[in-house]
Protein backbone atom coordinates (compact mmCIF):
# COMPACT_ATOMS: atom_id res chain seq x y z
CA UNK A 1 0.00 0.00 0.00
CA UNK A 2 1.42 3.17 -1.04
CA UNK A 3 0.90 6.77 0.85
CA UNK A 4 -1.45 8.09 -1.55
CA UNK A 5 -3.58 4.70 -0.55
CA UNK A 6 -3.55 4.42 2.23
CA UNK A 7 -5.65 7.49 3.32
CA UNK A 8 -8.42 5.79 1.26
CA UNK A 9 -7.83 2.28 2.70
CA UNK A 10 -8.15 3.54 6.11
CA UNK A 11 -11.29 5.89 5.57
CA UNK A 12 -13.07 2.60 3.58
CA UNK A 13 -13.28 1.14 6.76
CA UNK A 14 -13.42 3.78 9.56
CA UNK A 15 -15.32 5.53 7.37
CA UNK A 16 -18.34 3.41 7.99
CA UNK A 17 -18.70 4.78 11.53
CA UNK A 18 -21.05 7.61 9.86
CA UNK A 19 -23.78 5.09 10.21
CA UNK A 20 -23.97 6.12 13.95
CA UNK A 21 -24.84 9.48 12.85
CA UNK A 22 -27.09 8.93 9.81
CA UNK A 23 -29.10 6.30 8.92
CA UNK A 24 -28.16 4.50 5.97
CA UNK A 25 -24.89 6.03 6.25
CA UNK A 26 -22.76 2.92 6.96
CA UNK A 27 -22.04 1.85 2.97
CA UNK A 28 -22.32 5.28 1.64
CA UNK A 29 -18.49 6.30 2.38
CA UNK A 30 -17.19 2.76 1.00
CA UNK A 31 -19.27 2.72 -1.77
CA UNK A 32 -18.55 6.37 -2.77
CA UNK A 33 -14.30 5.19 -2.50
CA UNK A 34 -15.07 1.53 -4.02
CA UNK A 35 -17.01 3.95 -7.56
CA UNK A 36 -14.44 6.50 -7.49
CA UNK A 37 -11.45 4.53 -6.88
CA UNK A 38 -12.34 0.91 -8.70
CA UNK A 39 -9.97 1.88 -11.71
CA UNK A 40 -6.87 3.41 -9.56
CA UNK A 41 -6.04 1.25 -7.43
CA UNK A 42 -6.91 -2.56 -7.19
CA UNK A 43 -5.98 -2.07 -3.33
CA UNK A 44 -8.13 0.61 -2.42
CA UNK A 45 -10.95 -1.22 -4.58
CA UNK A 46 -10.48 -4.56 -2.72
CA UNK A 47 -10.84 -2.80 1.04
CA UNK A 48 -13.45 -0.52 -0.03
CA UNK A 49 -15.49 -3.82 -1.32
CA UNK A 50 -14.85 -5.59 1.57
CA UNK A 51 -16.01 -3.13 3.74
CA UNK A 52 -18.95 -2.13 1.27
CA UNK A 53 -19.95 -6.38 1.21
CA UNK A 54 -19.40 -6.07 5.16
CA UNK A 55 -21.61 -3.11 5.96
CA UNK A 56 -24.15 -4.23 3.65
CA UNK A 57 -24.66 -7.67 5.21
CA UNK A 58 -24.90 -5.95 8.66
CA UNK A 59 -27.77 -3.78 6.96
CA UNK A 60 -29.76 -6.83 5.73
CA UNK A 61 -29.18 -8.60 9.28
CA UNK A 62 -30.39 -5.92 11.17
CA UNK A 63 -33.47 -5.43 8.71
CA UNK A 64 -33.98 -9.01 9.91
CA UNK A 65 -33.46 -8.82 13.60
CA UNK A 66 -36.15 -5.63 13.12
CA UNK A 67 -38.51 -8.54 11.45
CA UNK A 68 -37.74 -11.03 14.14
CA UNK A 69 -38.73 -8.30 16.95
CA UNK A 70 -42.44 -9.64 16.36
CA UNK A 71 -40.92 -12.62 17.02
CA UNK A 72 -39.65 -11.21 20.59
CA UNK A 73 -35.84 -12.72 19.01
CA UNK A 74 -35.28 -9.77 17.59
CA UNK A 75 -34.47 -8.04 20.24
CA UNK A 76 -31.05 -9.03 21.54
CA UNK A 77 -30.16 -9.11 18.04
CA UNK A 78 -30.66 -5.41 17.38
CA UNK A 79 -28.33 -5.41 20.45
CA UNK A 80 -25.46 -7.54 19.49
CA UNK A 81 -25.44 -6.31 15.66
CA UNK A 82 -24.32 -2.66 16.09
CA UNK A 83 -21.50 -3.63 18.82
CA UNK A 84 -20.07 -6.83 16.42
CA UNK A 85 -20.32 -4.31 13.66
CA UNK A 86 -17.81 -1.48 15.55
CA UNK A 87 -15.43 -4.49 17.03
CA UNK A 88 -15.07 -5.57 13.44
CA UNK A 89 -15.19 -2.10 11.85
CA UNK A 90 -11.79 -1.56 14.50
CA UNK A 91 -10.66 -4.37 13.75
CA UNK A 92 -10.32 -4.10 9.87
CA UNK A 93 -8.76 -0.33 10.09
CA UNK A 94 -6.36 -1.50 12.53
CA UNK A 95 -5.44 -4.39 9.69
CA UNK A 96 -5.42 -2.12 6.89
CA UNK A 97 -3.34 0.01 9.01
CA UNK A 98 -1.00 -2.65 8.68
CA UNK A 99 -1.37 -3.32 5.26
CA UNK A 100 -3.35 -6.22 5.49
CA UNK A 101 -7.16 -6.83 4.20
CA UNK A 102 -9.38 -8.10 6.78
CA UNK A 103 -11.44 -10.75 6.34
CA UNK A 104 -15.44 -9.83 7.80
CA UNK A 105 -16.97 -12.18 9.95
CA UNK A 106 -20.97 -13.45 8.51
CA UNK A 107 -19.89 -11.09 5.29
CA UNK A 108 -21.90 -11.87 2.20
CA UNK A 109 -20.26 -10.89 -1.16
CA UNK A 110 -22.98 -8.54 -2.78
CA UNK A 111 -20.09 -6.62 -4.53
CA UNK A 112 -17.73 -8.79 -6.76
Amino acid sequence: MTSEERPWVLGSHIGTLIGYAVALGSFIVPLVIWLSKKDESEVIAMHAKASLNFQLSMLLYTFIAGIGIFFLIGIPFLIIIPIVNLICVILATIEADKGRLYKYPLCINFVK
